[in-house]
């Protein structure tokens, strides 16, 4: 990238206007016209770009495996019979289903903690891909910002250009003038519109930056969100869940032990399944979100084609 390219932001919109846009023409007139027609060029050429780099990096995001994990997990859960652990009295203990009952209760235990074991190595990986992401697209989120206020900015001293121009044009045509002035004040009509037609354009280009990085923030926000259930509240609930559940399936089998509290691991039980549940429901509003973002850039590089025309 050029020097020029790299300090676009740090420049006024006269100066960005003048190095961006194409060569001046020969005339002075012509120049003006040339200048009204593509104000802001840069900071629309710049955008485009950044567009181009935002959909690469949301190409590089997948939350797909851990929303599958997730969901084999949410499945799981329910298979997990307390019954089999409630009926322990002397005549189970007797005829020997008190210990079979525990081995199908430990068999079903192993079974979902194998499920929990698979989200913990994509809840790993998840979390791997963002430090290695997460630097390139703030910066895109802060350069997406900084142009299109730059563009604001454009556009708030074209408004002021045009209401003091119209104004001069109104006492220049009022008052007495020849055919060459009448000339000029043709010209000078004519190189406001250019410039109305060119905000306009800018103005189009503007809205949807600011939409694209709003829909960009609010992603952000959900997987930042999305991380930390998984890797605070659910891995907590599946630790402590893991913990009490192989200690009960245990001791499930032995026929000597106690009759078995279930009150606690089924309270654990309980609280995974809610985490797994909020969790899914947090993957689905992510990727409707990560749609938004991707349908809020398409506008964006529809109207930043148009403003290059």
């Amino acid at each position: 990238m050029a020097d020029h390219d790299r300090t676009a932001s740090l420049m006024t919109p006269a100066t960005l206007a003048a190095q961006g846009a194409p060569m001046a023409a020969a005339s002075p007139a012509a120049w003006l016209n040339q200048m009204a027609a593509d104000a802001g060029y840069a900071h629309v050429r710049r955008l485009g770009e950044l567009r181009e780099e935002m959909q690469k990096q949301a190409g590089l995001r997948d939350f797909s495996p851990v929303t599958a994990e997730l969901t084999r997990l949410a499945e799981a859960l329910p298979q997990l019979d307390f019954g089999l652990l409630q009926a322990r009295g002397w005549w189970a203990r007797t005829t020997g289903k008190s210990r079979t009952a525990g081995a199908e209760f430990a068999a079903q235990f192993e079974r979902i903690d194998e499920v929990t074991q698979g989200l913990a190595k994509q809840a790993q990986a998840l979390q791997k891909k963002p430090q290695a992401q997460g630097t390139a697209g703030e910066l895109s989120l802060v350069e997406l910002e900084v142009e299109y206020r730059a563009i604001e900015k454009i556009l708030n001293q074209g408004a002021r250009w045009l209401q003091d121009m119209r104004t001069q044009l109104k006492a220049r045509k009022a008052a007495p003038h020849d055919e060459q002035a009448d000339k000029e004040i043709r010209d000078d009509a004519a190189r406001c519109e250019i410039l109305v037609d060119r905000l306009k354009a800018l103005r189009a280009v503007a809205s949807a930056a600011q939409a694209a990085y709003q829909q960009a923030q609010a992603a952000s926000a959900r997987r930042l969100a999305l991380l930390q259930l998984l890797q605070q509240a659910l891995a907590s609930d599946v630790t402590a869940w893991r913990s009490r559940l192989a200690a009960l399936a245990g001791s499930a089998g032995d026929k000597g032990s106690p009759a078995l509290s279930l009150e606690a691991p089924m309270e654990s039980h309980r609280e995974l399944q809610l985490c797994v549940k909020q969790a899914i429901a947090d993957c689905g509003q992510l990727q409707a979100q990560e749609k938004a973002l991707a349908e809020s850039l398409g506008v964006l590089g529809v109207q930043t084609e148009a403003a290059k025309c």
